[in-house]
C-alpha cells in the first residue's frame, strides 16, 4: 500500500467520530473498540482507530470490527501529537471523541456529552469522568497529592483524559493535533480553542476507565526520555512562539515555572563552581545548595525516596523542556502520511 500524503478523499458525514488512537496495546485495544462501538450505536456515527505503526497484535486484533483503521506511514514520526491528527483527518463527525487505546468508553457518557455541547453554543469541547483503575503508581499518586484541579467538574483550562471536541471549533483553531508533540496535545488544542473565545467544560459523569502505566517510576522517567515524551512542554512552547495563545500557555502550566527554577538552580550550582572563591568554600555551597531541594521535599513529604523522586523527576522534565524548545518542527497543519488499512465503519 502506498502512503497518502495528502488529506484523503471527502468522507460521509456522520454525528460522531470516536477515534481510538493506539501504540501496541494488543491486551486493551479490543476492550476499547468494542466500547466505543456499543457508545456510536447510541448516538449514531463511527469509530477510527489511528495506529502508529505497532509491532504487536492491536491491529489484528480488531480488524474484524465495523471500524475504520488507518496507521501511521512513518514510525518514525510516532508521538503523542500525531495520532489524534492522524484519526481527525480520517474522520468525519461533527462531533469528535478522543480515547486512547488504553481506555474504556463507559455507558451513558456519550449521550450527555451531546445533549451538553449542542444547548451550550459557545462551548468546543466536553469532558467526563476519568476513572483511574491503576491507583497504586507514584505518578497517579503524585497526581492526587497536586489535587487534579484540571479534572474537576465546571469550566476547566484543558480536557486532559479525552474530551468530545465541536468540529467547527477544530477547524477554527486550525488543527485537532499538533503532529510534533510528544505530550501536552490536549492542552495545546485547549489553548488554541480559547484563544478563539471557545469554553471547555467538564460535566460530573464517569467518561471512561484508564489503565494507565504499571512501570516502575525511575523506569518509566528512562522511558519518556527515550521517547521524547518529556519534551512536550518545550515543543508547545516553541509551536506558540508569536501566537496568539503564547500567553495562554505561559499563564497555563504551573510547572513552567518549577522547571524554569531548575534550570536556574542549575546555573547557580555552575557559577559556583567556577567563582573565584578558595576551592573549600566553593565544595561546601555546592554540596550546600545541591542538596538544599532535596531537604525541602523531604520535610514536605515526610519520605525521603518520595523527595529524590521529585527533584530528579523536576531535572529530568527540566532538559526535557530545553530539549523540546530546540527540536525542529514540521508544519502542524501539514496532512499526517498514513496508510488506510480498512474502511467499513458503522453508521
Amino acid at each position: 500500500m502506498t502512503p497518502l500524503e495528502t488529506v484523503p478523499n471527502p468522507l460521509t458525514p456522520c454525528h460522531v467520530s470516536i477515534i481510538i488512537k493506539a501504540l501496541n496495546e494488543e491486551n486493551r485495544i479490543v476492550a476499547a473498540v468494542e466500547s466505543a462501538l456499543a457508545a456510536v450505536q447510541a448516538t449514531g456515527g463511527e469509530v477510527v482507530l489511528a495506529d502508529s505503526c505497532s509491532s504487536d497484535r492491536t491491529v489484528e486484533r480488531v480488524s474484524g470490527y465495523p471500524i475504520r483503521i488507518v496507521q501511521l506511514a512513518h514510525a518514525h514520526e510516532r508521538c503523542c501529537g500525531v495520532g489524534p491528527q492522524l484519526g481527525y483527518q480520517h474522520s468525519a463527525g461533527e462531533f469528535v471523541y478522543i480515547l486512547d487505546g488504553d481506555m474504556e468508553m463507559l455507558p451513558g457518557f456519550l449521550p450527555e456529552a451531546l445533549a451538553f455541547i449542542q444547548a451550550h453554543p459557545s462551548v468546543a469541547g466536553v469532558g467526563g469522568r476519568v476513572v483511574e483503575m491503576n491507583t497504586s503508581s507514584l505518578e497517579y499518586l503524585a497526581r492526587v497529592e497536586r489535587g487534579m484541579g484540571h479534572m474537576q467538574a465546571g469550566e476547566l483550562d484543558r480536557l486532559d483524559g479525552g474530551g468530545l471536541y465541536r468540529r467547527t471549533a477544530v477547524e477554527q483553531a486550525g488543527y485537532f493535533s499538533d503532529r510534533n508533540l510528544h505530550s501536552f496535545e490536549e492542552f495545546d488544542l485547549a489553548v488554541r480553542l480559547r484563544a478563539k473565545g471557545w469554553k471547555l467544560w467538564r460535566i460530573p459523569i464517569d467518561a471512561v476507565h484508564h489503565h494507565g502505566h504499571d512501570a516502575p517510576p525511575y523506569q518509566l522517567l528512562v522511558r519518556r526520555w527515550r521517547s521524547r515524551y518529556i519534551c512536550g512542554l518545550g515543543e508547545v512552547l516553541r509551536a506558540a512562539r508569536g501566537q496568539p495563545h503564547m500567553a495562554l500557555v505561559l499563564t497555563g502550566v504551573r510547572e513552567l515555572r518549577l522547571y524554569g527554577a531548575v534550570l536556574v538552580w542549575w546555573f547557580v550550582l555552575l557559577v559556583i563552581l567556577i567563582a573565584p572563591l578558595p576551592w573549600a568554600v566553593r565544595l561546601g555551597a555546592f554540596l550546600l545548595l545541591a542538596a538544599a531541594p532535596f531537604g525541602l521535599m523531604a520535610w514536605r513529604k515526610r519520605s525521603v525516596s518520595k523527595a529524590v523522586f521529585a527533584v530528579l523527576s523536576w531535572c529530568f522534565n527540566a532538559a526535557g523542556l530545553v530539549r523540546g524548545l530546540l527540536a525542529s518542527q514540521r508544519s502542524a497543519r501539514e496532512p499526517v502520511a498514513s496508510i488506510e488499512i480498512r474502511n467499513t465503519p458503522l453508521r
